[in-house]
């Protein structure tokens, strides 16, 4: 690699810092909803999409867009409806019916402030208001129809929901201490292929899409959006094991408490970190495969220092 893991980090949030402003000026425009939008709706809306976060979901509509040769303008509705379909799936996740959590992006979860049917209809007005998008805000129109289906199949049954659903059966489930880890690991990346990876590869694709690539460039941007969504999860275990609550904005070491499959507690964190550096790498090769990949090469690198 051929940065070290502090230049990295400074490089990335250097470039990252305008996109993520420009993003925010265009989610706040969005919610601009007319007055049949009952006001109490669009603060729990707003409260969540608002929070900040990372934005790396719509920051890699963005790159890949822009990899490809596109305007990033142009690729900016597209951004934004992944971010509210992300942050639909956050405030459901965070229900007390699912994951229970009281804690996101460093304030109190939506339903804690707003109350549990309130924040289940801010996260159903978030996921249709991200399909409205894509289809009045995307030009041509077959590039509309095609975001729309890159996006209903990421956050579908088969795909975000399947995920999810599977992710909560094996929390609720026995293992056997003699159990082979392998298994477990296919078991996991069988939930977070469709969970994280699913969206962030549908956020790749999308960029490519409204910037008229053709399939080979759209197989790459997915190839690229596999290995990056595997990294990120697999990073994500690792700082649940041992982040810092402050600094990650939500609870630590919840989901092992919770019984829940990680990469740390299936294979240690040694071999969890050698996986890591293996899809990081993977990553950046796809991304050198683009002439104005730099960005999203890059971008890998720095994912892959959030676990040193």
């Amino acid at each position: 690699m051929n940065h070290s893991s502090s230049q990295t980090s400074s490089t990335t949030l250097d470039f990252l810092k305008p996109l993520v402003v420009q993003i925010e000026e265009r989610l706040e425009q969005f919610l601009e909803l007319n007055e049949g939008c009952p006001s109490s709706l669009r603060e729990a809306m707003h409260y969540s999409l608002m929070a900040g976060g990372k934005r790396l979901r719509p920051v890699l509509v963005l790159l890949s867009n822009e990899a490809c040769g596109g305007q990033i303008g142009s690729a900016m509705p597209a951004a934004c409806a992944v971010e509210m379909v992300h942050t639909y799936s956050l405030i459901h996740d965070d229900l007390p019916a699912m994951d229970d959590d009281d804690l996101r992006r460093g304030q109190a979860t939506n339903h804690v402030v707003h109350g549990e049917a309130m924040a289940i209809l801010a996260g159903d007005a978030l996921l249709t208001l991200a399909f409205q998008l894509l289809s009045q805000e995307i030009h041509p129109a077959e590039s509309a129809v095609a975001c729309c289906r890159v996006l209903s199949e990421a956050a579908g049954a088969c795909a975000l929901v399947g995920g999810q659903v599977d992710d909560l059966y094996h929390e609720k489930i026995t293992r056997s201490t003699t159990e082979n880890s392998e298994a477990l690991v296919r078991d996991l990346e069988a939930i977070h292929n469709r969970k994280t990876g699913g969206l962030m590869r549908a956020s790749l694709l999308l960029g490519g899409i409204v910037a008229g690539s053709g399939d080979d460039e759209l197989e790459r941007l997915g190839r690229y959006g596999s290995a990056l969504g595997l990294l990120f999860q697999i990073t994500d275990d690792l700082l649940d094991e041992h982040g810092d609550e402050s600094q990650m904005g939500k609870r630590v070491r919840k989901d092992s408490d919770r019984g829940k499959l990680t990469y740390p507690g299936v294979l240690g964190i040694t071999e969890s970190k050698r996986r890591a550096v293996a899809l990081a790498e993977r990553a950046m090769s796809e991304a050198r495969t683009f002439m104005g990949g730099g960005k999203l090469e890059a971008l890998a690198e720095f994912v892959l220092s959030r676990s040193r």
